[in-house]
This record gives C-alpha cells, structure tokens and sequence, in this order.
C-alpha cells in the first residue's frame, strides 16, 4: 500500500495541465461496446479507474491496442461474452454503464454489482432498472449479478421520466436506447458536461441524440454505430480541485486545458472568498494572496455547484474567515472525511446534509486517512496548506481519479510524495 508524506504551508506557483475527465471517460469506454468496429478514443486520463474498464472490456472479447499514453483504439467486433468478469466489475461504480452497453447491443448483459466509493450514503440504481424496464428489458439481481435482457427482440423506445436528476441514469439510459426500435425521450435528464460528452462520442460513430445538456434528450434508434475517433473534454473536478488547493495554500497557478464555461460554477464561488481568477479561451489563471472569506454553499445537478467538489471547497472554508455553511443537495451523506480534517485542527459541525464550518487561523499536519476519491483529494488540499507534516493512507482511492497528482503539485512547488508502507502498517489503517 501507498502513502502521501507532505509538508505544507508552501504556496502554489506554476502551472498544470488538466487530464481527460475522469466521468466521462469511464462511461465513454464501456460505450465502445456499443460500436461494431474500431473507435479511437483520445485525451483518456491515466488513472486506475480507467485501466479497470478497459481490463474489463478486453475480459469481454474486446481489442485495445494504446497508441499513446493518452490514446487507445477499442475494437468491440468480436465480442464473446455478455457477462463480466465479478471482482474486477464490483471495484468500480462505473461498471453499470456495462449494463446500458450491452443491453443496448447483445439485447442482454450480466454484470456485477457496482462497487467504486462509500462515502456514507446509498447511491441506488432504481432510475437505471426504471429506464431498462420501460425500454422492454426484465432486470433482476441473482448471485450478486445484475441480469438484464430483452430476449428475442429489439428494445423499443419509449417515453422515460426521472424521478429524480440521475447522471448516471441519464448515461445509460442514453446508451441502451441508441439502438433501440423507434424514438426514446427522457425527461428530467441531467445535464453535465460528460453527459453532454457521451452524446457527441455516440453521435460521432453514428448515434443520433439530440438534447444532450437539456432536461430532454430525444433518442432516435439507428441499426449499427461505425468506428471513429473522438477525444474526451477535460476534466471540470480535477481543474477544480487545483484551483481549490491554490485557494487553500495561496499562490498563483495557470490551470490549463480547460473548458472554462464548466467551471463557472466552481469559479463563482471562489471569487466570492476573495480568490481572483482570470479567464482565457482554455486556461483559468488562478490567485490567492489575501484572507479567504466566508460564503454558503448548496451542492446542485449542474449548472450548479458540484456535489464531487463538495468536500475539497468544505476544506478551504475551513481556513476562511467566519462561519459558512455547506449543504448536500445531492447525496445523503457526504461528510466522513470531516472527522479527518477535525484531527488537523479543522472546527466542523455537521447536522445531516448541512456542515457549519467555522474558520481557523491554521490546519496542523497530521496522520489522516482517505475514505473516497473525492474526500481523499480534500485531505491532500489540508495536507498542503496545513503547518507540519502529514501522511495520508489509503491513497488507491485518490488514484481513481486523478492522474500524476504527486508530479503535478510538486511541479507547482508542493512538498510532496509518495511511500510504500510496510505489509503490517497498511493492515491496521484497513482494519
């Protein structure tokens, strides 16, 4: 097992180059299954989490060849198998997306309970089996399977309404109807910018779906997807989480390769505790050199305020000045990681969906843990501007998602790196 060693209170300066976003590639990639041919698929970003699914896709009968670091072609046109592989399918949340994939082109698919993070809530995939069963398929969980089929027919489109804002209902939905008899429509659909991603990847190899970003996506069947190529927009959480730990630290940081129209949200609320961010065409300059101050902020489908940038803005307020309140609009429950920052001197109070996070002067360094991707990336924010040493274990889950995290931030001057611990130490911070 790995750990992080940091020295904080350094401030950022420099600049880094943002990775192919994490939540769209790891849907793109099981929709290469989709695709009767060859797809190019560039701009992937190196992370564990995406080494998974294409582990998963090459069980099921697929190609892949890596062109580059950042590029690989997926050749679904000699696909064996509709079941996936059990312990590589329930590591990783993602892998549902196998089901919409697969059912949307073998007409069945057998895939493992998903797995991925635990940050203390259910995320339930009763919109997915909703979606599935008005197409025309029969879902059901055996074996810790889930099974869904539509025998000797074609799916057929229909009307679909969430009952609630769903991203990734709203993606496998997408991807089950692509080829499904007639016109699919789902209402109430989320409308992130990876949503708005598969759509074009799907579009691009012939799909035809219009509405992607809207709260109604129209779904017209086609018979086959050809191959093509297609490159993944960047990631909106990772350049948020650098403009964050720029914000926490201080300093001064040029986040390139980035789409600024995604981070406006995340950009607003920065600018209101006194972070100043200039905008270019695709960079965001991003500078703190005064004290942070207080704001409230609510977790929102997109357009609004990103519930996986929850935690890593929780722990900046933690060093603002003044109390500010933090409210989960998404998830249950997303605040096992405050106990971590409480241990490095972090004033906290969380009451069900709402954190009252009241400033300190200072975070102390000290021994934490990481219980999820997102939670993991707020620990090494602390981690960085917090006075003294830290170690952060459980690390596998910050790699989830972030690509080179420890060669990007000691590029930008963080005083940071990673350690193999020994077998015993790793067993009692698991245990």
């Amino acid at each position: 097992m790995t750990k992080y060693i940091v020295q904080g209170g350094k401030p950022l300066f420099g600049e880094v180059e943002i990775s192919g976003a994490k939540n769209a590639a790891v849907a793109i990639i099981p929709a290469a299954l989709l695709v009767d041919g060859v797809c190019r698929i560039e701009n992937i970003p190196q992370i564990s989490d995406v080494t998974l699914c294409l582990k998963i896709l090459e069980g099921l009968g697929a190609g892949i060849r890596s062109i580059n670091r950042h590029t690989v072609e997926i050749d679904c046109s000699r696909i064996h198998s509709t079941r996936t592989n059990y312990d590589m399918s329930r590591k990783i949340r993602a892998s549902y997306y196998l089901i919409g994939s697969l059912l949307g082109r073998f007409g069945e698919a057998e895939v493992a309970m998903p797995g991925g993070c635990n940050f203390g809530g259910v995320r339930p995939i009763d919109q997915h089996v909703k979606g599935f069963a008005a197409l025309g398929a029969k879902v059901s969980v055996e074996g810790g399977f889930i099974h869904a089929s539509v025998g000797d027919h074609r799916l057929k489109g229909t009307n679909i309404y969430l009952d609630v804002v769903s991203v990734g209902a709203t993606m496998n939905i997408m991807m089950a109807a692509v080829m499904a008899e007639g016109i699919t429509v789902i209402e109430n659909a989320a409308k992130e910018p990876h949503i708005v991603d598969l759509a074009n990847f799907l579009n691009s190899m012939g799909a035809n779906i219009r509405g992607a970003g809207t709260d109604t996506i129209k779904i017209h069947g086609v018979e086959r997807l050809r191959g093509g190529s297609y490159a993944i927009i960047p990631d909106q959480i990772e350049a948020g989480t650098y403009m964050a730990a720029v914000a926490a630290t201080g300093g001064q940081v040029l986040v390139k390769n980035i789409i600024p129209k995604h981070m406006d949200c995340i950009t607003a609320k920065l600018v209101e505790m006194g972070v100043e961010v200039e905008e270019n065409e695709d960079t965001l300059l991003v500078r703190r050199t005064g004290k942070l101050q207080k704001t409230n902020i609510k977790t929102l489908p997109y357009p609004g305020f990103p519930t996986d940038m929850q935690p890593q803005i929780t722990t900046v307020l933690s060093l603002a000045e003044g109390t500010s309140l933090v409210t989960e609009g998404v998830w249950g429950s997303r605040y096992r990681y405050v106990d971590e920052l409480k241990r490095m001197g972090a004033n906290i109070q969380v009451d069900d969906k709402t954190a009252v996070v009241e400033g300190v002067d200072h975070l102390t360094g000290a021994p934490i843990q990481a219980y999820d991707l997102r939670a993991g990336a707020a620990l090494v924010i602390a981690a960085l501007a917090a006075h003294g040493r830290s170690e952060i274990t459980q690390v596998q889950y910050i790699e989830r998602g972030y690509e080179d995290i420890i060669s990007k931030l000691r590029a930008l001057g963080a005083d940071i790196r990673s350690e193999e611990e020994p077998e015993e130490a790793s067993a009692a911070n698991v245990g």
